[in-house]
């Protein structure tokens, strides 16, 4: 496979009700993405969007983002799912031969829609819509709750996580002001209102308003527009099946095939010496410890026992991951960007020393149903 590199990248910052118009935020992320490289819009053959017509409240919602997103007389698409899927997208194109700078962007802005609302168009629509008793925030309570009872895990240690990811977002600049807390204590996660028992509200990652993109170039124009390019080694994907009373909750079966996909594609043998640095997409805190353990950073039921700070063992989403903001359809791809950021060595005060090799994670469905892996390195060994 000829190889592919990340050549530049943007993010807005993430706000829970950013005030300006959504096509501003999209041509701010895409036109600074370019920007980032030394690039110009002639030099754009491929677009493809990360947007969601259920959230836009429009179908085909992706004609009206051409122009700002960099796609007018340019090839054009939309994933309707996350950033991270999307790359994906690009990916492929970029392998086709068919195109020498794609952008990928993502974003949304739930600060214009009822968000959870939205998302019960997720589940049945026979019984579990109309009744909406299962939906997105109860089925993070079945997750906590069936990964608590099964390793026998007390509510403490995924409060840590929470308190580690808001502590991390305090030094990332554009995180969402209300995640950034360096103060912020153990009790004060357990105390916090309950969301759907056991996980309580500052467990959760707030959805927010917020757009990132990326540029992918193949080898040969990545070289030309950068002497640091970040380079795609491996990448997976699975989907699990959509009723969450048919999955064992307690791990995430989709993380693990696409984990094992991804780690092939790299030539990945022992991912807890291999990796220096995680971006998980982590909706809930609980979900990065399910998520460590099912990418082999940790095993089963140990994870709480891993040291992830940024100056431990082995750092998880020292940018603060999703707990420093999540907004709809490009959390996952600002993952990518933050570890693109920990490999490029511009991380600023949450880099941590010597990554060469990062993994970054994207996630859609109830529960984590749906999982993309990203494996990416620097030209270091």
């Amino acid at each position: 496979m000829d190889k592919v590199g990340i050549v530049g990248y943007n993010q807005v910052k993430l706000y829970s009700d950013a005030n300006y118009g959504r096509y501003e935020m999209i041509f701010e992320a895409v036109r600074g993405a370019l920007d980032n490289a030394g690039l110009k819009k002639k030099d754009i053959t491929t677009v493809i969007s990360a947007t969601n017509d259920y959230y836009d409240g429009r179908t085909i919602s992706n004609c009206f983002t051409v122009e700002v997103g960099g796609g007018y007389l340019a090839d054009e698409s939309k994933v309707e799912m996350d950033g991270a899927h999307a790359m994906l997208y690009g990916l492929m194109r970029i392998l086709s031969g068919n195109h020498k700078l794609a952008v990928v962007w993502g974003g949304s802005m739930p600060s214009c829609y009822p968000y959870h609302s939205a998302r019960l168009y997720e589940t049945d629509p026979t019984w579990e819509r109309p009744n909406a008793y299962v939906n997105d925030v109860t089925a993070s309570g079945f997750q906590m709750r069936a990964y608590m009872d099964k390793y026998d895990i007390g509510a403490e240690y995924i409060a840590n996580i929470a308190v580690k990811n808001r502590k991390n977002a305090a030094k990332n600049p554009l995180a969402l002001e209300e995640a950034q807390n360096s103060n912020i204590t153990v009790d004060e996660v357990l105390n916090s209102d309950a969301y759907s028992d056991p996980v309580t509200e500052l467990m959760v990652a707030q959805p927010c308003d917020g757009v990132a993109a990326v540029l992918l170039a193949p080898e040969r124009q990545a070289l030309k527009i950068t002497d640091k390019p970040v380079w795609i080694s491996g990448v997976g994907w699975n989907q699990d099946t959509y009723y969450i009373g048919e999955r064992d909750l307690s791990t995430c079966t989709s993380m693990e095939l696409a984990a094992k996909q991804a780690y092939d594609m790299a030539n990945i043998n022992d991912a807890k010496n291999d990796i220096d640095v995680a971006e998980l997409h982590e909706a809930y805190a609980h979900e990065e410890m399910i998520f460590t353990e099912c990418l082999g950073l940790a095993e089963k039921g140990e994870a709480r026992k891993l040291n992830t700070s940024i100056g431990g063992d082995l750092p998880i989403n020292p940018s603060g991951g999703a707990m420093g903001g999540k907004p709809p359809c490009a959390t996952g791809l600002i993952r990518v960007i933050e570890a693109v950021k920990q490999i490029r060595g511009e991380a600023g005060d949450y880099q941590v020393d010597g990554v060469n090799r990062a993994v970054a994670t994207g996630q859609i469905g109830m529960c984590a149903q749906n999982n993309i892996v990203w494996v990416l390195e620097g030209g270091g060994e």
